[in-house]
């Protein structure tokens, strides 16, 4: 599925959340950003586009910006929960929508609009809630975040409703007026950011060290599956620290489920941006720059050893993992290459779910020949770092930031654990298909973390 969430939950006066300030900010990103104003053209599956027609007017940005913004009335656990659970609000025709929910009021004071405005009494705030939503393949966690924060400096700034409307006609004129001299181009595929060796044997020498890189990855450790059945999504949110890697290692060999003699592996995102070669043709950040990597850590405690020992001593481990693999020589390779094979993976999977709409029975796959040690992954692991580092929060004083929660509607059998600091505070959250898991397994895994979480690093 892959179709991304970020709520944002806050605290403002009424008027910076009213609908035509809102509008007006959606408007101005999506001029900024054109991949969140595209559709998706499927002509095979080897040949799918992006198509993007530029606004012909500022007004006709803002109807294109309207059509894709709707205000409700309702807890943020219910906008998470229709989004994952209820019909899909994305799709081929519309890849971002914005959500708004405004809520009760706060006892906190907002300051007034514009300095330049005087008011005989603080303002009354109250609790909102958006939700951005985004398929995967418009971009990654730092699109995602970076859009929030830019969206919170147009709403929450001093400008008046005039003033970000002037600023909203300034943006048409630098991103789709037409001219003579001006190419309207979109953000670059991740492979187009890297320069790519034309030699043969430099070619040659890749995909050995990929094959190599993909033989190393040992992991036997998976959790219980159910039979296949409706697909139904939920996540949860608490807090955590960022050691988890060695939480969920020690919360999985706790369920003892697992065989101990084989290790367990665990896969996460690797931003890629640093490692570009190729300057961008666009300088929208909207786009997805990520590779992945692997950590294996054993599936057993030692009776002989301190349970706070091994923790510690696996977390530096992760960590050594984690730094080599962002540090390999070949990792722009590694990365180029993996990319290429999800890509033929997400063509295949396509084909299967579109020949099973059809009635039309999909083969199982051809067990390989070779006997290899198995290579399956326990859990991904979204780890987003300090969040606080991406939002300026001084930038828009007038609104107060006080939680985040993020995730995706997950494919079946898919399930991923989000770790990241905001508003001072750490955070986790755990979303997967409910009907591709064992509900006990599941169960017991997320009380393991938490209790590891209390046990090893609040206690």
């Amino acid at each position: 599925m892959g179709n991304r969430y970020l709520h944002l939950g806050f605290n403002s006066a009424q008027h910076y959340i009213q609908r035509a300030r809102v509008r007006g900010a959606w408007a101005i990103l999506r001029l900024r950003h054109p991949l969140l104003a595209s559709t998706v053209t499927m002509h095979s599956y080897e040949d799918v586009r992006f198509i993007y027609t530029p606004p012909q007017s500022p007004e006709e940005a803002l109807l294109d910006a309207d059509k894709n913004l709707e205000y409700k009335s309702c807890s943020k656990d219910q906008l998470i929960d229709d989004y994952l659970n209820g019909d899909r609000t994305l799709s081929n025709e519309r890849l971002s929508y914005l959500i708004v929910s405004c809520g009760d009021p706060s006892s906190l004071p907002s300051p007034p609009l514009t300095p330049r405005e005087t008011q005989t009494k603080a303002e009354v705030t109250y609790t909102h809630d958006i939700l951005v939503c985004a398929v995967h393949f418009l971009g990654d966690g730092m699109a995602l975040h970076q859009f929030a924060n830019d969206f919170f400096q147009l709403i929450g700034s001093d400008k008046s409703q005039t003033e970000l409307e002037s600023q909203l006609h300034e943006e048409w004129a630098t991103h789709c007026r037409p001219s003579p001299d001006k190419t309207f181009t979109l953000p670059n595929a991740l492979e187009d950011n890297f320069v790519v060796d034309p030699s043969r044997i430099r070619r040659a020498v890749e995909e050995v060290d990929f094959k190599s890189a993909q033989h190393k990855a040992i992991g036997g450790q998976t959790f219980p599956r159910k039979a296949k059945q409706p697909r139904h999504t939920i996540a949860h949110g608490v807090s955590v620290s960022a050691a988890l890697f060695a939480i969920c290692n020690l919360a999985w060999t706790r369920v003892g489920t697992g065989s101990p003699d084989l290790p367990m592996m665990m896969y996460s995102a690797l931003n890629l941006r640093p490692y570009f070669t190729v300057k961008p043709p666009h300088d929208s950040y909207w786009f997805l720059a990520v590779g992945y990597f692997n950590v294996v850590l054993p599936n057993f405690i030692p009776l002989s050893t301190e349970v706070s020992a091994i923790f510690w001593h696996r977390a530096r481990v992760a960590k050594q993992q984690s730094t080599r693999a962002a540090k390999n020589p070949m990792v722009v390779s590694r990365c180029r290459l993996m990319a290429e094979e999800r890509g033929r993976r997400a063509r295949i999977w396509a084909k299967e779910d579109d020949d099973r709409e059809q009635g039309v029975t999909v083969a199982p796959p051809v067990p390989s020949a070779t006997t290899r040690a198995p290579s399956l992954a326990l859990i991904g692991l979204s780890l987003l770092g300090n969040l606080d580092g991406i939002y300026k929060h001084a930038s828009f004083p007038a609104i107060r930031l006080h939680t985040l929660t993020t995730g995706s509607r997950q494919r079946a059998g898919g399930m991923l654990l989000f770790g990241y600091t905001f508003a001072g505070k750490l955070w986790i959250s755990l979303g997967y298909d409910e009907n591709g898991f064992e509900k006990e397994a599941v169960d017991r895994f997320w009380a393991n973390v938490l209790q590891a979480t209390d046990e090893l690093l609040i206690g």
